[in-house]
């Protein structure tokens, strides 16, 4: 017979495994005051000085700008403390990730220029003051998110499913327009653009003076986007609409030209290859890391000093045709800085599939941003490096990461999307309103 005592124990355990508690006390939140940054970051520098402390980020907008109008670099007048080539990365190994190492061991001409850190993430007053109310107020319930809104959703993390959110969730505007282009290198290093579009975007959970409850009685979207495709020709015309939910959940519809229909597309994720960029990579490595994440279970492996692509405006306002480069994105436009990382390893989970069953993450302390990400084959070969491009968009103020590249490392090919030979870099826009994310409107909007 079961007693009371064991029954109420179940009783608590069932209610902990199925509503999960506040990430953290009160007592460790009040860490963010003090020896954490707003967002969860260690505010002290490294023990040798190569990571400085945090000082409130990068801020400054140049005289006279206007969102979406090229990002100058602060840091041009810079020069590389080194340089890691073949030849030395030995000496620098501990500091490198698996892809990196690849490319330095298969490439002659493969180099990394470490210029000094700069640890210029930054947010609003008001997304700090949201991010410890998040600290403790935001749950996991499975794999969804619930009372959380305006800032990092754990910024202090315990595990590997809460860090994968941070990512998901970083600090972005309340809404922009982005005109991107993605090319396709093949294994001669000849070019070809894959997609050239227009995203617009609405991020409600960015959206100041809304709350954990606007959010969850609106569905429970947290980031929406339309994304109208101009060129090549033959795809011109093409519309694909999503919501990214806080259920851990992608509802999708796409309009395809000549059919003039509007239709569900749910495959528009995980291990489904890219048609935005011909499949040369996948879905869920858009931005190194692109939700939802139902396909791994996810582990933190600890945190590193790692060598890692950081304030990258040069390379994001480069043209094409000098960022390209044979086999890989030109190493003397990428700067690469030493930064504290998170390491997240994901295994795809009992039950599921997923035709690259390990993968690892490397995410940014101050931003949560994934700037590396890699997979590994059924095999346990190495199979895609992803490394994003952090910049600064101080008008908002924050790092973004919408310039990245994904090498398949088997096959000797690689994907590079970018904004720079478009009219504007991100433009940030008010909020479109939920009509404007409705199979009708795609519907209305469609002309071929």
């Amino acid at each position: 017979m079961i007693s009371m005592k064991t029954l109420a124990a179940a009783l608590v355990a069932a209610s902990l495994a199925s509503t999960g508690w506040a990430a953290v006390t009160a007592d460790e939140a009040a860490k963010l005051k003090s020896e954490l940054t707003p967002l969860g970051g260690e505010k002290a520098g490294n023990k040798d000085g190569s990571i400085p402390a945090w000082n409130g980020g990068y801020t400054k907008v140049p005289a006279g700008y206007k969102s979406g109008q090229p990002r100058p670099d602060p840091f041009a007048d810079e020069k590389p403390l080194y340089t890691v080539t073949a030849a030395n990365m030995a000496q620098y190994a501990d500091k490198l990730d698996e892809g990196q190492q690849y490319l330095l061991k298969k490439y002659p001409d493969y180099k990394i220029n470490v210029y000094p850190t700069h640890r210029s993430a930054a947010a609003p007053q008001w997304v700090y003051d949201e991010t410890f109310k998040n600290a403790t107020r935001a749950k996991m319930d499975g794999d969804s998110v619930i009372d959380a809104y305006g800032g990092i959703p754990f910024p202090i993390p315990k595990t590997g499913a809460e860090l994968l959110w941070n990512h998901s969730l970083r600090v972005r505007s309340q809404g922009y327009r982005q005109a991107f282009r993605t090319y396709t290198i093949d294994t001669n290093g000849t070019s070809s653009l894959a997609s050239g579009a227009v995203n617009e975007v609405t991020i409600p959970y960015y959206t100041k003076g809304l709350s954990p409850e606007h959010i969850k009685n609106n569905g429970g979207a947290y980031y929406q986007n339309l994304q109208s495709v101009e060129s090549p020709s033959i795809r011109a015309g093409e519309m694909l609409m999503y919501y990214d939910q806080l259920d851990n959940t992608r509802p999708a519809w796409q309009y395809l030209v000549g059919q003039r229909r509007v239709r569900r597309a749910p495959t528009i994720c995980c291990d489904t290859p890219n048609f935005v960029a011909s499949g040369v990579d996948f879905f869920d490595q858009v931005f190194v890391w692109f939700g939802p994440a139902t396909n791994y279970d996810w582990k933190i492996a600890g945190k590193k000093e790692l060598i890692i692509p950081y304030n990258n405006n040069r390379l994001v306002a480069s043209k094409p045709e000098d960022a390209m480069s044979k086999h890989f994105v030109n190493p003397e436009l990428v700067r690469w800085e030493v930064h504290r990382v998170w390491v997240l390893e994901g295994t795809v989970r009992p039950g599921k599939r997923d035709v690259r069953p390990k993968r690892r993450l490397y995410l940014d302390e101050d931003t949560y941003i994934a700037a590396i990400g890699n997979t590994w084959d059924a095999q346990g070969t190495l199979w895609h490096t992803s490394y994003g491009f952090p910049w600064m968009q101080y008008e908002i103020p924050a790092v973004g990461q919408e310039t990245y590249t994904t090498l398949d490392l088997i096959k000797g090919t690689y994907s590079y999307t970018t904004m720079s030979d478009q009219h504007n870099q991100i433009q940030v826009i008010d909020p479109l309103p939920p009509s404007y994310y409705t199979p009708e409107s795609l519907s209305r909007r469609g002309v071929r």
